[in-house]
C-alpha cells in the first residue's frame, strides 16, 4: 500500500450507452495524463458468467443493475482511494465473460468512475467528489451505439436492434435516467466542447491544490 497525504478527486461519469461518457473520461484523462488520472471502467465489473453457456450469456439482460460485480467495484474504488494498485477485471464483449486477464490501474489523485450506472450505488456515489451524468438524444446514443457493436463487438444489425428494443430501452428509462437526479453537472447535447472544459478547469482546480 502507497501513503498518501491526500485523498484522491474522485469523478462519477454516467449516462446512457452512446451518451459520450467515454469522451469526458479521455478528455480529463488526456488534458493530466496517466500519472495524474486513473480510470475505472463499470463495463469491465459485468459478474462473471464462466459457468454459463455462450447461448445463456448471450440471453442475459446486461443494461439491468444486477448484472454488474458491485461488491467488487466498490471494493477496488475504495482500495484506490486508499493508495492500493488494484487488478481490474476485463470484459470481453465478443464472448459476453471476462477474459483471462486483468488490468492492473495505479492510484493517482483523480480517478474517474465511468459507466451507465455510475451514479447508481450510493455507495458508490458517496465516494465521488463530482458526479457528472452525460445527457444526449436517445436516437444519437442509438445510433453509436448500433455502429460500436456492429464495428467493434461483432454484432450484426438485427441483434443490435432487437437487445435495444427489449432490454436497452426500457432498462434506460427504468433505471438510469432516474439517476440523473444524483449529479452535480448535467452535461446536455453529450460530451458537448464548452462543458467539458469546464470540468476539466475544476479538475485542474483540484490538482493544483494537493500536496503531492
Amino acid at each position: 500500500m502507497n501513503e498518501i497525504s491526500f485523498r484522491p478527486f474522485v469523478i462519477g461519469v454516467a449516462g446512457g450507452s452512446g451518451s459520450g461518457k467515454s469522451t469526458v473520461s479521455q478528455q480529463v484523462l488526456s488534458s493530466f495524463g496517466a500519472d495524474m488520472v486513473s480510470v475505472v471502467m463499470q463495463d469491465d465489473y459485468y459478474c462473471d458468467q464462466t459457468h454459463l453457456t455462450p447461448e445463456v450469456r448471450r440471453q442475459q439482460n446486461y443494461d439491468h443493475p444486477q448484472a454488474f460485480d458491485w461488491p467488487l467495484l466498490i471494493q477496488h474504488v475504495q482500495a484506490l482511494r486508499n493508495g492500493e494498485t488494484i487488478q481490474m477485471p476485463e470484459y470481453d464483449f465478443t464472448i459476453d465473460n471476462r477474459s483471462d486477464r486483468t488490468i492492473p490501474v495505479k492510484p493517482a489523485p483523480v480517478i474517474v468512475i465511468e459507466g451507465l450506472f455510475a451514479l447508481y450505488n450510493a455507495d458508490l456515489r458517496d465516494m465521488m467528489s463530482l458526479r457528472i451524468f452525460v445527457d444526449t438524444a436517445s436516437d444519437v446514443r442509438f445510433i453509436r451505439r448500433m455502429q460500436r457493436d456492429i464495428a467493434e463487438r461483432g454484432r450484426s444489425l438485427e441483434s443490435v436492434v432487437a437487445q435495444y428494443m427489449e432490454t436497452v430501452r426500457p432498462m434506460h428509462k427504468q433505471f438510469i435516467e432516474p439517476t440523473k437526479r444524483h449529479a452535480d453537472v448535467i452535461l446536455p447535447h453529450g460530451a458537448n466542447g464548452p462543458a467539458v472544459d469546464i470540468i476539466t478547469t475544476k479538475v485542474a482546480s483540484v490538482v493544483g491544490q494537493l500536496k503531492l
